[in-house]
């Protein structure tokens, strides 16, 4: 019976097969038992190293989807912003983030590089290499070797036993053959135990430590990826609602008014500086004087000051004299070249 399951133990599968038999003496129980956790141990590493290189190729493949997607909504946005250039804030918001959006598959490229070549290939490496292979394949020439063992101490047993029934020179010869096979089997396992142990301990060591290393070099790489995608995104939101805020606080274009209508002019002084951005504006230096013809809700006034004219900000100015009507801008315009 005893022989019967060692014999099914060694035909079923290829792995180490457990046994809690002891089949020499306790040193070797406990080679065994160690060989046993190493094997189960690098098995656990080496699948570990797998579902990583799969959880970066599924990273990877994605990228390269999100760098297509990504790639199309940049052209439209341009697109986009060169055929309505005159809905400027949007047409130049869209401008903006189709520019954003290239930086942005740049850096995506980037981190399916460092996947490649720093998590999925040294991985790969040596989830399939040939030193874990060999001290796996050690453990189980050990594991069959201890079960080839195990039939030979039932033989043992036998014979031992058909020596005691009838101790004639066969029997006496059968038995010392079957002890004789036995002691080199022993020895063998000494020698192969050891050698898979050292091989097995060795592949365990330098799997956890790649594996250690490579998990930092993805958490790194994420890490960095998306705080580059954050400051590009967070650059390009400030720029559109530093665009949008430009535009709508620019001097409003009024159309002329009619020489026959009454304005009311004041007279202001400058308690800000303000340096005027374009032509239609009107730099102002603490201190000056200024006519102020119109006031904007938008928070900009229309005035002359120094012989120039042109939109400046309402909050830079206080009021120090009104004027009641037009006629009297002249007078005012004088006032408004005062130093």
């Amino acid at each position: 019976m005893e022989r019967g399951e060692a014999v099914i133990k060694q035909l079923s599968g290829s792995g180490y097969e457990r046994s809690d038999v002891m089949v020499i003496d306790e040193v070797e129980m406990q080679r065994h038992q160690q060989l046993e956790k190493l094997y189960r141990s690098t098995r656990s590493g080496r699948d570990f190293q797998k579902d990583i290189i799969k959880a970066a190729e599924t990273f990877t493949a994605i990228g390269y989807k999100h760098i297509e997607t990504g790639t199309k909504l940049s052209e439209d946005c341009f697109k986009y912003g060169v055929d309505n250039i005159d809905d400027k804030i949007l047409a130049k918001a869209a401008s903006l983030y189709g520019d954003a959006c290239k930086h942005m598959e740049k850096e995506q490229e980037d981190l399916n590089r460092q996947l490649f070549s720093q998590i999925i290939e040294p991985l790969r490496a040596m989830a399939t290499g040939s030193p874990l292979e060999d001290a796996r394949h050690l453990a189980q020439r050990y594991s069959q070797m201890r079960q080839e063992a195990e039939i030979q101490a039932a033989e043992v047993s036998r014979r031992q036993a058909r020596v005691r029934e009838a101790p004639i020179p066969e029997n006496v010869a059968k038995l010392h053959a079957a002890e004789s096979k036995m002691q080199e089997l022993k020895a063998n396992m000494a020698v192969l135990g050891k050698e898979a142990a050292a091989a097995l301990a060795a592949v365990e060591s330098q799997q956890q430590r790649l594996t250690f290393q490579r998990l930092v070099a993805l958490v790194e790489g994420e890490k960095t990826f998306h705080e580059r995608l954050a400051a590009i995104l967070g650059e390009v939101e400030a720029e559109i609602v530093s665009e949008k805020q430009r535009k709508e606080s620019a001097p409003p274009v009024i159309p002329s008014m009619n020489r026959s209508e009454k304005t009311k002019y004041f007279l202001a002084e400058a308690v800000h500086a303000f340096d005027a951005a374009s032509e239609k504006e009107l730099s102002l230096a603490v201190g000056d004087y200024v006519v102020v013809r119109k006031v904007s809700s938008s928070g900009w006034s229309e005035g002359e000051c120094r012989g120039k004219a042109g939109w400046f900000p309402s909050a830079c100015v206080e009021k120090r004299l009104r004027i009641p009507t037009r006629s009297e801008s002249a007078e005012f315009s004088e006032l408004g070249r005062v130093v």
